[in-house]
């Protein structure tokens, strides 16, 4: 049966309100396998339920809201006009609510557990989503969304039970609207697995159609997908997850699908199957490619063999079977995708569960049919695609509008997932987090915790079940992605002047290998006990924020620990991201900056000295005082308390003293130095001189003397010389970085002391509501070029151009000069990125292991790397 539109295949209800995704992010948090999606935006009720009710399994979708609130920033408003954005923006005038969307599964056989579980968070009540909400209450009309044959099996159930009538949805529609969000909108949902290891593939939106999607439930469904809403079920087999769970039940007495699974992880399938060994003395058959080990004929023992079923270890009957039925779905799959000409395979449905020998039977056998040709991938999300696409199926919902940049993926916070099976929501509390995390015991690699009791009245689906122990052999659970937070943000946008977007890859240091891998986790794990005293200090060193910073410390380890075991369980691993998950956990447990202190004093003691060094530099001739602006980044660059050489450094002077250190020791030619070609594109040669850049975007690193004695001078002289200059700074804070919400206040002390500062700074907007005290109000027509900051989108010592703010891909539109300062922007990200405009890449080097991986060079040396635009 073939589909064409998506209003056609499946109806859209003109009876909800729409789902507002400005904002909005997928969120999950440390106990959940399986992340929420946070939509801090909606303001009305909305559809909040959608389930997908299968043979084996229900797969329920659930939205719950939360209070937030937002403020709105006059200066922001200022650029945004200066940058031309719309007056109002995205703003909503009605008071914001938002959300999450959860995602829980339960057996069939167990239906009751669902009921009681929509039952006692009201999902079936009108005010929406949860019992803690006073206005819930039973709507007799509620209307929800339902795919999969259980949806007309058990519609008068839920009827009677709840109260509610379930809008049935096109099952094959549904599975097609998910895996199309998915694969469209997040970055690493799809991924191969080969012997244990994992590899996430990036997907091309433009080259996505046609692919085969495989969904595995009780049956087999394999549809050939053209594009959105078009698609084909082309093939299936009755042989699937239900055929592995009867045969298995009765043969194994097992009392669940996942208790057979991990009974398979322990099972030896040579003392159950023929194979090609066993017929031919132990040899292989080289002749037609076939090895001593491959299975001749699944069961093929039993026949031989005068043994009974108690004979046979239940272990080694599971494996057979799941390796039986594996390789006869993969079989089936690549025959059809030879027989359509598809070069993409994904497998779905909850059969293979994030289970690693299941999908790498699948795996070996897509390999085996196509010499290689062919590889099986499969969906983070693999069990909840009929789900989705059912809750997708609301009135203008818009999920399918997402791409890929605008997804933000950022690591579980609080604790990693142990290895238990975890359902329900998250912990909201922060006291239960902390609670929670007190109990853990980490004893080598193996990460336990207590079974929380379950609250009253409830059916015990919000705790925790006992983690699996690691054993020997590859656990069930080893290639589940614990991806813990996946934040949709629809303003985030691709950065418009990076040369390739194919080509572009943030991450300089390769943690694939092992030794680099150890080593990066050594750094983190020393740098610990500081940055908690630093978090601890923040917050007025109070019992509480002890609490909040040894549990802040556990989780971080645990974080290390799951990721030395499989650097792949939250994603596709990079230094930058590893960096990013330690500022989300200090986040979580409410240590929102913890060097503010640190920053306000080191600003205060730059600020100080500024006015010295600017009459030193307006003393100076065009040639030299350039020269001396990039020796001075350089040097105010050594500031990093991210840098344990550097944090040493801070314990034998003084802020100003080190600058002045590190300043006498400029030395060139640097480690890369490519000044002299920057000083031609700036000053020219002889009579010659070059039209000034229109607008530079300075990309500055961290607050007090980097900021004010390196980056705001040079931003001084590119003003002087007619260039706009926007400041680009993290929207949130990590390490001693500074903020974009701090800046402007920086700006406005340097401009008390400096005439080109204090016009670049009104005509941009900077000293709006800074400096009412020190300053006449801003002119309105102002002829001297903007000094601007805007936010660029995220709150790590790195920063990836694939997801910026919409502020900064605006005010890159007009550029032509990026200057990129920092280990973090220049070095561990955007070290061999090529831009459309002219770039200059500027960081000392504070790690000696970079030194030597990046630069062939040692601890403290510099490097300044021009590259004029492609």
């Amino acid at each position: 049966m073939a589909h064409t539109g998506s209003n056609s295949s499946m109806h859209r209800s003109s009876s909800r309100p729409q789902l507002d995704l400005s904002k909005a992010e997928i969120q999950g948090n440390f106990e959940e396998k399986y992340p929420t999606i946070l939509l801090p935006n909606q303001s009305h009720d909305i559809s909040h339920l959608a389930l997908d009710i299968g043979g084996s399994l229900i797969k329920l979708v659930y939205f719950s809201r939360h209070q937030d609130q937002s403020t709105y920033d006059k200066r922001v408003k200022n650029v945004k006009n200066r940058l031309g954005f719309p007056p109002n923006g995205n703003r909503r005038s009605y008071p914001i609510l938002g959300g999450r969307l959860h995602f829980v599964k339960f057996e069939t056989s167990k239906i009751n557990e669902c009921l009681d579980f929509i039952s006692s968070k009201q999902l079936h009540s009108a005010g929406g989503g949860e019992s803690r909400y006073s206005d819930a209450r039973t709507d007799s009309n509620a209307i929800i969304k339902a795919t999969g044959g259980g949806a007309h099996k058990f519609a008068d159930l839920f009827k009677e039970r709840l109260g509610l009538s379930l809008d049935k949805e096109d099952e094959m529609s549904c599975l097609v609207a998910g895996a199309n969000f998915l694969l469209k909108a997040i970055r690493h949902e799809a991924f191969t697995h080969m012997e244990g290891q994992k590899e996430f593939v990036q997907i091309d939106t433009n080259d996505l159609f046609p692919y085969l999607l495989v969904n595995i439930g009780s049956g087999v469904s394999m549809i050939k997908v053209d594009g959105d809403g078009k698609y084909e079920r082309v093939s299936g087999t009755n042989v699937g997850g239900g055929t592995y769970w009867g045969l298995g039940r009765l043969l194994t007495k097992c009392e669940s699908f996942d208790e057979l699974l991990e009974l398979s992880q322990k099972g030896d399938n040579s003392n159950t199957d023929m194979l090609v060994g066993d017929i031919y003395g132990g040899m292989d058959y080289s002749k037609i490619g076939l090895s001593a080990s491959t299975i001749a004929s699944s069961f093929g023992k039993a026949t031989s063999e005068k043994k009974g079923l108690e004979d046979y270890r239940p272990e080694d009957i599971s494996l057979s079977l799941l390796r039986m039925i594996s390789y006869n779905i993969a079989q089936i799959a690549y025959l059809n995708a030879l027989r359509f000409g598809l070069k993409r395979i994904f497998f779905g449905g909850f059969f293979i569960r994030g289970h690693a020998y299941t999908m790498d039977a699948i795996s070996f056998a897509i390999h085996f049919w196509s010499n290689g040709a062919a590889q099986a991938m499969f969906l983070r999300h693999e069990g909840f695609l009929g789900a989705l696409g059912a809750f997708m199926s609301y009135e203008k919902h818009g999920l399918d509008d997402l791409m890929v940049h605008q997804l933000v993926e950022r690591f579980p916070m609080g604790a990693p997932y142990t290895g238990g099976k975890i359902h329900g929501p998250p912990l909201r509390d922060l006291n239960e987090k902390i609670s929670w995390m007190e109990k853990f015991l980490q004893k080598v690699t193996e990460i336990t915790a207590p079974v929380p009791m379950a609250p009253p009245g409830t059916t015990g689906l919000g705790g925790f079940e006992v983690p699996l122990s690691k054993g020997s052999t590859l656990r069930s659970d080893a290639s589940a992605l614990n991806v813990g937070v996946l934040h949709l943000v629809p303003t985030l946008e691709v950065f418009p002047l990076l040369a390739d977007l194919k080509m572009y890859e943030p991450n300089t240091i390769d943690l694939s290998d092992h030794s680099e891998l150890e080593y990066w986790f050594k750094i983190l794990s020393e740098h610990l006990p500081d940055l908690v005293d630093k978090a601890v200090a923040s917050e007025g060193g109070t019992d509480d924020a002890k609490r909040r910073g040894d549990a802040f410390a556990r989780a971080f380890s645990a974080h290390l620990a799951r990721l030395m075991e499989e650097p792949a369980a939250y994603g596709k691993l990079g230094l930058a991201r590893l960096l990013e998950m330690r500022e989300e956990c200090l986040r979580e447990f409410h240590f929102f900056d913890a060097y503010i202190s640190i920053k306000q004093r080191e600003n205060e003691a730059s600020l100080a000295v500024l006015p010295d060094l600017l009459m030193e530099l307006d003393s100076m001739d065009e040639e030299t005082r350039l020269l001396t602006l990039i020796e001075g980044v350089l040097a105010a660059n050594i500031f990093d308390w991210g840098s344990r050489a550097c944090v040493d450094l801070y314990h034998k002077g003084t802020i100003i003293e080190i600058y002045r250190m590190s300043r006498n020791k400029m030395q060139r030619p640097w480690r890369v130095d490519d000044f002299d070609a920057f000083k031609q594109r700036m000053l020219g040669t002889g009579d010659k001189k070059p039209p000034p850049h229109r607008r530079a975007l300075l990309f500055v690193d961290n607050a007090g003397a980097d900021i004010v004695l390196g980056m705001l001078p040079l931003a001084r002289e590119l003003l002087r010389r007619g260039t706009e200059v926007v400041l680009v700074a993290n929207s949130l804070p990590a390490l001693n970085d500074v903020t974009a919400m701090e800046l402007p206040d920086i700006v406005a002390e340097a401009a008390k002391h400096c005439d080109i500062l204090r016009r670049a700074a009104e005509s941009g907007g900077l000293l709006v509501d800074a400096m009412t005290n020190t300053l006449d109000s801003p002119r309105e027509n102002s002829s001297s070029v903007p000094l601007m900051v805007v936010e660029n989108g995220c709150g790590s010592p790195c920063i990836d151009l694939r997801q910026v703010s919409s502020e900064l891909a605006a005010a890159a539109k007009d550029a032509d000069l990026i200057i990129l300062e920092g280990m973090g922007r220049a070095l561990h990200t955007n070290l061999n990125a090529r831009f459309q405009c002219d770039a200059l890449k500027l960081a000392m080097v504070k790690n000696q292991r970079l030194a030597e991986k990046l630069i062939k060079g040692n601890i403290y040396d510099c490097i300044c790397k021009y590259e004029p635009a492609n």
